[in-house]
C-alpha cells in the first residue's frame, strides 16, 4: 500500500491526539485510512464572484469521496476589485493574491494534505490559488467558479463595465441619473465573476492553456448546473493523479506552458507571478528580477462571446 504524506498525521501511537482532533470532525477509522485531499475556495458573501463556489465545492468533495479519498474543505480570503476600488481598500487587492497563496501553502503543508482542488472566482483569487498550487506541488486541479450572466437594459446587453461608463455619462450629461440607476440594477443579474472578457475570465483561460484545469471548463457560466458535474469529475481525477504520482503543478507549469498562456492583458502580471513562484521553489536567481507592468486592454467582448465560438 502506498504511503501518503498525510500518514504523518494519522499513523502511529503518538498520533492518537491528532486522530482525536479528526474524530471530533466526524472522521472514522475508514476515513482516516484514506488520502486527505484539500478543497479550497473563497465561498462567502464578500463578492458575487465567489458565491458560485458553494455547490461546486460540494460536488468536488463528492467526487473525491467516490474515488477513495477523504475531502477536507477550507477557505481563504477574497478582496473584490469591484468593491475595494476608489478608496483605501484598493491597496489590499493585489496584496490579497499573496495572502491566498500563503494561506493555501500554510494549510496544505501544515496539515500534510496529499492533493488539492482549488476554486477561484475573481481577479486575484485565480492567480492566488494557482500560485499556491505551484508552491505546494502536490497533485492539484484548479477550477474557475465561472462568470455571471450578462444583463439587459433598454435592448442592450450589459456587463458591469457599463455601470462605470454610465457614471461618466452622467458626469458629462450624456445620460441622466434614471438611466444610470437602470444600468446599475441590470448589468450584473446573477452571481459569478464579471461577464466581460476581463482579468478573471482571461486568467481562467490561462489556467486551461497552462494545463492546471480541466479543458473547456472556463467559459461555462458560474450559475450553470453542469458545473457540478465538472467539479465532481475533478474530484475523481485528482485522486487518479495522486495514485500515479502526478503530474505535479511544477511539471505542468513550465516556461513553455506559461508562454502558451501569454497575452497582453491584466493576466500578464499574474502569469509572471506564477513564473516567479516556480523559480523561487527551484532556487532560480531570476526570481523577482523583473516586475511586469499592467496594461488596460479590456476589449469589447464578453465571456459568452468566447463560449459561443
Amino acid at each position: 500500500m502506498k504511503k501518503w504524506r498525510s500518514r504523518v498525521t494519522t499513523d502511529g501511537l503518538d498520533r492518537a491526539p491528532h486522530r482525536a482532533f479528526m474524530r471530533a470532525m466526524g472522521l472514522d477509522d475508514e476515513a482516516l485510512a484514506k488520502p486527505m485531499i484539500g478543497v479550497v475556495s473563497m465561498k462567502g458573501e464578500q463578492t458575487p464572484c465567489n458565491m458560485t463556489h458553494d455547490f461546486q465545492v460540494e460536488a468536488a468533495k463528492a467526487g473525491i469521496a467516490e474515488a477513495g479519498g477523504t475531502p477536507r474543505e477550507f477557505t481563504t480570503v477574497s478582496v473584490s476589485d469591484g468593491i475595494s476600488m476608489n478608496h483605501e481598500g484598493m491597496k489590499f487587492s493585489l496584496f490579497s493574491r499573496e495572502l491566498i497563496a500563503d494561506s493555501i501553502e500554510a494549510v496544505v503543508h501544515g496539515l500534510a494534505y496529499d492533493a488539492l482542488i482549488g476554486f477561484g472566482g475573481c481577479d486575484k483569487t485565480l492567480p492566488g490559488v494557482m500560485m499556491g498550487m505551484i508552491r505546494c506541488n502536490v497533485p492539484s486541479i484548479f477550477i474557475y467558479g465561472g462568470s455571471a450572466l450578462p444583463g439587459r437594459f433598454e435592448g442592450k446587453t450589459l456587463t458591469v463595465l457599463d455601470s462605470y461608463e454610465a457614471v461618466g455619462g452622467v458626469m458629462t450629461g450624456e445620460i441622466d441619473q434614471a438611466t444610470l440607476a437602470g444600468i446599475e440594477r441590470t448589468c450584473l443579474p446573477t452571481i459569478g465573476a464579471c461577464a466581460g472578457q476581463f482579468t478573471a475570465n482571461t486568467m481562467a483561460m490561462v489556467s486551461e492553456a497552462m494545463g492546471l484545469t480541466i479543458p473547456n471548463v472556463s467559459m461555462i457560466p458560474g450559475v450553470y448546473p453542469e458545473r457540478a458535474q465538472i467539479a465532481r469529475q475533478a474530484g475523481r481525477l485528482v485522486m487518479r493523479m495522486l495514485e500515479r504520482g502526478g503530474p505535479l503543478p511544477r511539471d505542468i507549469v513550465t516556461r513553455k506552458s506559461l508562454k502558451n498562456g501569454a497575452a497582453p492583458s491584466g493576466r500578464k502580471i499574474h502569469r509572471k507571478g506564477c513564473l516567479r513562484h516556480r523559480r523561487r521553489r527551484r532556487g532560480d536567481p531570476r526570481a523577482g528580477r523583473k516586475r511586469p507592468h499592467r496594461r488596460d486592454l479590456f476589449g469589447d467582448h464578453r465571456q459568452d462571446d468566447c463560449r459561443g465560438i
